[in-house]
């Protein structure tokens, strides 16, 4: 007789083994390593009272090892999500419904795409789904999300009844380049003028511009990048959603994973963009800077991030969330996907009748903004 499937609620990340739990997760994805939810937790960005509790579900293999993890957050508002469902708040709360707390599967603060069912065990995805869903309904939940999914997690998803909804970003793809103009060749002669013209604006002043990774990151580098998160976070979203601690417990922790890209003039560091290196993919994330440089956020996001990338042959960069000016750069409008357990059947067909309209649009617009894009068409 087959042993009955339970999952068990992990209420921090340093209760997981840091080999089983990266046993189970994606190898060549950094945001998924046991390491970069640690830096999250231990640091106080994602706990309890930053409105992040931590409920992950883990499936136990027979002799008690973690065979199975789906990093869940219990949330008690929808900030640092990038998928947006404030109007489902408002919509649930105007029927009556409370919308908070709700379960949501994802990295915090991170819109990049990975797994979100951790599979050393393959075959357990459903069960891991089935958890999640119980603990909605058992605890009265108004809904389960899991954001920026993987394509090939979406079928596990949609065989569990879960709905799907599609969004886009813009991620640079390698097509063998060799070298950063070899890129530039694939584009149209006035676009490719115009990346050149920016790059030299950009370092036109004095600026020069290191790439740092691991142990040439220092506490100077994170105390100059903390200031411009800041301001740039104040800026963006109202207060910045990742404590000073983090950085530090990234270099710490992750620091072979991160590049840094400082720009500095006369010895000071004006600038800087935080990326983490995946083995198939650059991961941008963060910038600020404390002087208005021309084109310099370009080169420290963008073009730095390519040319990195094309020298480490990683397959492709992706940018973060928004930004239809990453067009212009060579980034391509690439479809994202969440998925969403809503146990209210009222509830449930509104947001399938909404999503159905909206997933229309978004691929109309990925294809209206592919015709847009810098590159030569043959």
């Amino acid at each position: 007789m087959a042993r009955p499937i339970t999952a068990r609620i992990v209420a921090n990340a340093h209760e997981i083994d840091a080999a089983a739990w990266d046993a189970c997760a994606e190898p060549g994805n950094p945001f998924l390593a046991h390491a970069f939810f640690t830096a999250l937790e231990d640091s106080g960005s994602a706990t309890p009272g930053t409105g992040w509790q931590p409920v992950h579900l883990v499936v136990d293999d027979n002799d008690g090892q973690p065979a199975a993890i789906m990093p869940n957050y219990l949330k008690s508002h929808s900030q640092g999500e990038y998928v947006f469902d404030h109007g489902w708040a408002d919509a649930w709360a105007r029927a009556g419904g409370r919308y908070y707390p709700k379960l949501q599967s994802c990295v915090p603060f991170t819109p990049a795409t990975g797994a979100r069912l951790l599979l050393r065990d393959p075959t357990l995805g459903a069960a891991l789904l089935g958890a999640a869903e119980a603990l909605t309904v058992q605890n009265k939940l108004s809904s389960a999300h899991a954001t920026f999914i993987t394509p090939e997690q979406v079928p596990t998803f949609e065989a569990a009844g879960w709905l799907v909804r599609i969004d886009q970003q813009f991620h640079w793809v390698n097509n063998d380049y060799k070298t950063f103009d070899d890129f530039l060749a694939d584009l149209s002669s006035r676009k490719r003028k115009a990346i050149r013209k920016e790059r030299e604006g950009a370092l036109s002043s004095g600026v020069e511009v290191d790439l740092l990774t691991g142990a040439a990151i220092t506490e100077r580098h994170w105390d100059a990048f903390w200031e411009f998160y800041q301001d740039t976070s104040s800026r963006k979203w109202g207060r910045p959603y990742l404590t000073r601690k983090f950085f530090t417990l990234l270099g710490e922790r992750l620091g072979d994973r991160v590049l840094l890209a400082v720009a500095q003039r006369g010895g000071r560091i004006i600038a800087g963009a935080l990326n983490l290196i995946g083995d198939e993919c650059l991961y941008g994330r963060y910038w600020g800077c404390s002087e208005d440089v021309p084109f310099l956020h370009f080169e420290l996001c963008y073009y730095q991030a390519i040319d990195w990338a094309i020298k480490n042959g990683r397959a492709r960069v992706e940018a973060g969330a928004q930004g239809s000016h990453k067009l212009a750069r060579g980034y391509r409008p690439t479809p994202t996907y969440s998925a969403h357990f809503i146990p209210d059947p009222g509830f449930r067909r509104a947001v399938a009748d909404y999503l159905r309209v909206e997933r229309e649009a978004v691929v109309e617009g990925i294809a209206a903004l592919d015709e847009e894009s810098p590159f030569r068409h043959v």
